[in-house]
């Protein structure tokens, strides 16, 4: 498995990096906010979403 984080204040081009990085590498990328948008919904930003939203980060 490979990992890659890319990490930085906001606005700096993180979501463009990972998008080129997707385009020349093939690989599968979770962008965080995923997680966030798929629980908040259903637990309006509880404190039960964020433990899911943890769990969900670690495991996949």
């Amino acid at each position: 498995m490979k990992l890659v984080f890319i990490f930085g204040p906001q606005a700096v081009g993180k979501i463009a990096v990972r998008q080129e990085l997707q385009k020349i590498t093939a690989l599968k990328l979770l962008h965080n906010h995923m997680t966030i948008d798929l629980l908040a919904p259903i637990f309006r930003f509880n404190s039960e979403m964020w433990r899911l939203v943890e769990l969900f980060r670690r495991n996949i």
